[in-house]
């Protein structure tokens, strides 16, 4: 048993039976069980009691033993002057001021079924890819859980673009190349890009973005791997790198993105140079996305974005491959990007003055198909549908935001868990 656990059963009123006494033996009859308060102050406000023929309004406090009162300092804080009922699941110690001020004592122990903390006991094991993998099957999944879901993570994730906006003094062409750098360097070098990105001011990109050497040269160089020419064009990007950075007076600072752990296609330099492409090919590149009405469109954005030709038969700087050919983004790539970057800006962009954005973003997410990874793999072995990334994306979020921290009592799926069996005890 836990303080959250048994706030939770207070809440939501799963009890064996009513036939409350306090620790006199004295009928106690809760008329309003009150409101669950998660700010300071007593565990839940505005409650209402009848005891001894009386009839009580005031907050109530929850705790494990009847000791935490003295252990938790509440006694002689002003916060908990309006106490009414102290809820305890064990009776440890008798509390000297609650005692003074008549205010009554219940245990509950006695009224809470065994079977459902077995359960909730069971949700915390350790080694589990989720919780309630003992317990969870398809029709446990709350109707319209995947659109809540990712609609939460959405708006999570809108905070964090309307911090990076002010910060940028409302330039979203600033924010998007920094969003699209994140997603560019995929889970590795996602940071590092970004910290790339805040290192340039943006205006610079707009005044060079026709010469697709200098952004090279630009992202290269702010990487730090043009300080020893290997061959005549990383002597020609190290020139440009070295013009750019006496006319713009560029940061000293430099990234050093990772190579270790990634795929040949995936390292770096390739995708760097990509991301230089998608800039010198899209002179309006915000509009463009912002105003694309479905994926498709957006599709096109990207289609003819390619890494330079030097690449072609390279994955690093000198170093000739056996593997020759363009490299383009694959479908899978820029579905990243479009998840990661586009369709979060583009519903900030939007939401404020746009009523009908949501349903048109969830709707993107419809036309995606789903992510290929472990976590996802994970969820379909209990036989969940994820079949586009509206599911994936909210079945990923749930999983690092509730099944990581076994944060079950405030899991739409642990809820209805629990309540599968305190509607059996009811």
């Amino acid at each position: 048993m836990n303080e959250k656990l048994l706030q939770y059963l207070w809440n939501f009123k799963i009890f064996k039976n009513f036939d409350f006494k306090d620790v006199e033996g004295n009928p106690l009859e809760i008329l309003d069980f009150g409101t669950w308060n998660f700010n300071s102050g007593p565990d839940f406000l505005c409650g209402k009691i009848k005891t001894k023929d009386l009839v009580l309004a005031g907050n109530i406090e929850l705790h494990v033993k009847s000791s935490d009162y003295i252990f938790h300092q509440h006694s002689g804080n002003p916060e908990f002057e309006n106490l009414i009922l102290h809820v305890v699941f064990m009776h440890d110690v008798e509390v000297e001021e609650l005692n003074k001020k008549n205010i009554p004592t219940l245990v509950l122990k006695d009224y809470i079924d065994e079977n459902l903390l077995w359960k909730y006991e069971a949700l915390l094991k350790e080694n589990q890819f989720i919780p309630c993998e003992a317990l969870i099957s398809p029709e446990k999944i709350p109707f319209y859980f995947a659109e809540e879901t990712l609609l939460k993570k959405l708006n999570e994730k809108s905070v964090e673009i309307e911090d990076s906006l002010q910060i940028n003094k409302n330039n979203y062409e600033a924010v998007l190349f920094q969003n699209l750098s994140y997603a560019f360097g995929l889970k590795v070098n996602a940071p590092i890009f970004r910290q790339l990105a805040e290192n340039i001011d943006f205006s610079i990109i707009n005044k060079i973005r026709q010469n697709p050497l200098q952004l090279e040269a630009l992202f290269f160089g702010m990487c730090g791997w043009l300080e020893n020419p290997e061959d005549e064009q990383t002597k020609l990007w190290k020139r440009e790198f070295d013009f750019l950075k006496s006319k713009f007076t560029l940061s000293d600072l430099r990234s050093f993105p990772k190579f270790s752990r990634l795929r040949p296609p995936n390292f770096p330099t390739i995708r760097l140079s990509q991301l230089a492409s998608l800039y010198h090919l899209n002179q309006n590149l915000f509009s463009k996305l912002i105003s694309a009405k479905n994926s498709k469109e957006i599709n096109a954005v990207f289609k003819p974005v390619k890494a330079s030709e030097y690449w072609n038969t390279r994955f690093n700087f000198g170093k000739t491959s056996s593997v020759s050919g363009e490299k383009f983004l694959t479908e899978d790539f820029k579905n990243i990007i479009l998840l990661n970057a586009v369709l979060p800006l583009k519903y900030t962009y939007h939401k404020h003055f746009d009523e009908g954005i949501a349903d048109e973003i969830l709707e993107f997410y419809r036309t995606i198909p789903a992510e290929k990874n472990s976590i996802v793999d994970g969820w379909k072995s209990f036989n969940i549908k994820i079949e586009n990334a509206l599911e994936s994306q909210a079945m990923l979020y749930h999983h690092k935001n509730f099944c990581e921290r076994k944060n079950c009592l405030n899991c739409g799926i642990g809820f209805q868990l629990l309540k599968a069996e305190s509607d059996d005890i009811k």
